[in-house]
């Protein structure tokens, strides 16, 4: 057999050759440092055989900063944290383990709960099983045999696992512990030179409520421990910027337990998301969208009509009136479909842009409700695009360009993801092979860089997940774009054409911000809670020094009226008040005392710069900062 290199030269192996026997062929420091195999595009663990023709690439130890060799190293680290708990807490139960983004996790039901002090303990046994040496060995077996061991065991969650496994079943070994697992992992422990346990959580076992609750370590490792200092640096940083400690800290919102996951906004966060709202409609009103509004609650049949009863039911807020079942929405798209469906339309008016900012409700569950990022009221920029099959390229690519504008404004870096028919798609292949095509297109037309995302569409159609970058490198997931020709056909739309007959329609489903919430939550972090000035709750503050100076400061503030000032005016002294500007960061602050006039002004800035302006000096520096 042979297999082709990067290079595009060939290597040629015995039948059956493993990519460690490839690794061999090329020499032996490839072999000793290598820890996974690329086959085609996936990724393979080292120990399975090659597929002749197959184009490879061999990562090692020196690709410390790709993403799946890092997946490789944290997955058996995550190993190495199982029989650590194992070793430290005889009798607790193992479940699940993977290697997320930036680490991993395990998921344990311990005899007695631990706490965070427990961590330490557990990192240096993990340690100790590094120095004393650990490879992997794995192992195809049969599910009965998988069963028997876990059993023996008394591993019940394991034996749960294999009951519901497809395909063949991989046992993984290292030191005393055997895993069930899927791989690929390490040859052995020593390429991880540099592991951190980060945190305790709760988390039911497999996302359910109903079922026992485990407890899940999150950590990370890494190939050395200089980046290690660099995420844990970041993540520190990430820390000091959580939304969830920023918001109630700037008095911008906070959550309470009689509406969990639902934030209460307080007037200095509505300032924020009025200025959201004001971009919102400014630039619809440019693009040709037209403002609409919609029910919240519709009878159970629309749902079952547009397909997201029961696909989407478990997520959906249910009530009975009048003996029929009806649901709170937690989409638009209906509503938007009853819209367009409420006269007959030509092909004249199309395309149609309907948009609506409209709060919905979503019944997520408590355990993964988080701050502004996962809530229950998710109030999205929410817009349908009606449009003829030949309209689509030129919608997703108006869409496109307004993402790009608009991400531009918070200096935040876009890329995009296309995901692609899930396993509960309706809708004929057909059909769906044609809009995967035809937003592909658009990305390659608009020289959008694109990763594919294998059955991870909508139910009703393909779509294009706008994925953010900030000021601390973390992406995000926040705009969305959907081409669907389902919904419509479902709700018997079509549109006249010239030959006055009628023909099947199509819907970009499309929200930028994607939701006001979740947008927020990533802005306070981005910017670390200092906005800029023209998104500063508060633009201006200022400080009168005595009793004798609240006067002309609160005519100083009236003259500024154009933008968001206050006076603080509290029996504080000077530097307290300064102090307390700086730490809610405000933009601009104005100390003013008996030697302050409209021609001369105190001006601080944020980050300490000071300067004499005149009122008119002033206003022209606020202009600047204000564009």
């Amino acid at each position: 057999m042979k297999v082709v290199l990067p290079d595009s030269s060939e290597l040629e192996l015995p039948e059956g050759a493993t990519g460690l026997d490839a690794a061999r062929a090329i020499g032996p420091k490839l072999a000793e440092q290598a820890v996974l195999v690329r086959s085609n595009g996936h990724v393979q663990d080292l120990r399975l055989p090659l597929e002749d023709g197959r184009q490879i690439q061999i990562l090692t130890t020196r690709d410390s900063n790709d993403p799946d060799a890092l997946y490789v190293l944290r997955h058996s680290a995550a190993h190495l944290l199982a029989e650590a708990v194992r070793r430290l807490y005889p009798g607790t139960k193992i479940a699940i383990g993977p290697p997320i983004e930036n680490g991993f996790y395990y998921d344990f039901e311990f005899p007695e709960p631990i706490g965070e002090e427990a961590l330490e303990q557990i990192e240096e046994e993990i340690r100790k099983e590094i120095a004393e040496g650990r490879s992997w060995n794995r192992e195809e077996v049969s599910a009965e045999e998988a069963k028997r061991h876990f059993a023996e065991q008394d591993e019940s969650y394991k034996v749960e696992l294999v009951d519901t496994a497809d395909g063949p079943i991989t046992l993984y070994t290292q030191g005393d512990f055997t895993d069930l697992c899927r791989g690929p992992h390490l040859q052995n422990a020593e390429p991880i030179k540099a592991i951190k346990l980060t945190g305790l959580a709760g988390a039911y076992w497999r996302g359910d409520e109903k079922n026992p609750q485990l407890t899940r370590i999150y950590g990370t490792a890494f190939f050395n421990q200089q980046d290690l200092d660099a995420y844990l640096a970041r993540l520190e940083e990430a820390r000091k910027r959580d939304h969830r400690r920023l918001g109630p800290q700037l008095d911008l919102f906070h959550f309470s337990e009689r509406s969990p996951g639902s934030p209460l906004w307080h007037p200095k966060g509505m300032a924020i998301w009025l200025e959201l709202e004001k971009i919102r409609q400014r630039e619809n009103s440019k693009r040709g969208y037209l403002e609409v509004r919609t029910p919240l609650i519709y009878d159970a049949e629309t749902f079952y009509t547009s397909g997201h009863f029961p696909k989407y039911e478990d997520l959906m807020f249910k009530l009975e009136v009048d003996e029929r079942p009806w649901a709170m929405k937690a989409m638009n798209c209906p509503g938007h479909m009853l819209l367009f469906g409420s006269r007959p339309r030509s092909y004249r008016e199309l395309p149609l842009r309907f948009a609506e900012p409209a709060p919905l409700h979503r019944n997520e569950l408590s355990g993964t409700l988080h701050g502004l990022l996962r809530v229950r009221i998710v109030t999205q920029d929410d817009a349908h695009i009606f449009c003829t099959e030949e309209q689509i390229q030129d919608e997703i690519a108006a869409v496109v360009d307004y993402a790009r504008y608009l991400y531009n404004l918070f200096d935040l870096t876009a890329s995009a993801e296309l995901s692609t028919r899930p396993d509960n798609k309706i809708g004929t292949d057909e059909q769906w092979d044609m809009t995967e095509a035809a937003l592909e297109e658009a990305l390659k037309l608009n020289e959008i860089p694109y990763t594919i995302a294998p059955g991870e569409g909508a139910f009703y159609g393909p779509k294009i997940d706008l994925h953010m970058e900030d000021s601390l490198g973390r992406k995000w997931q926040m705009g969305t774009i959907q081409l669907d020709s389902q919904m419509p056909s479902r709700f018997g739309l079509t549109y006249v054409g010239p030959d006055n007959t009628e023909h099947p329609l199509y819907v970009v489903h499309r929200a930028l911000y994607g939701s006001f919430e979740r947008f927020l939550g990533i802005l306070i972090e981005h910017y670390g809670g200092a906005f800029p000035f023209w998104l500063a709750p508060v633009q201006l503050r200022v400080i009168p020094v005595g009793e004798a100076h609240r006067a002309p400061a609160k005519e100083l503030a009236e003259k500024l009226g154009e933008y968001r000032v206050e006076v603080d005016e509290r029996d504080e002294t000077v530097g307290k008040r300064i102090r307390d500007s700086e730490v809610e960061k405000i933009p601009v602050v104005i100390v003013y005392g008996d030697k302050e006039s409209d021609e001369s002004l105190a001006v601080r800035e944020r980050g300490g710069e000071q300067s004499t302006k005149s009122l008119n000096e002033l206003r022209e520096h606020l202009a600047t900062l204000r564009s």
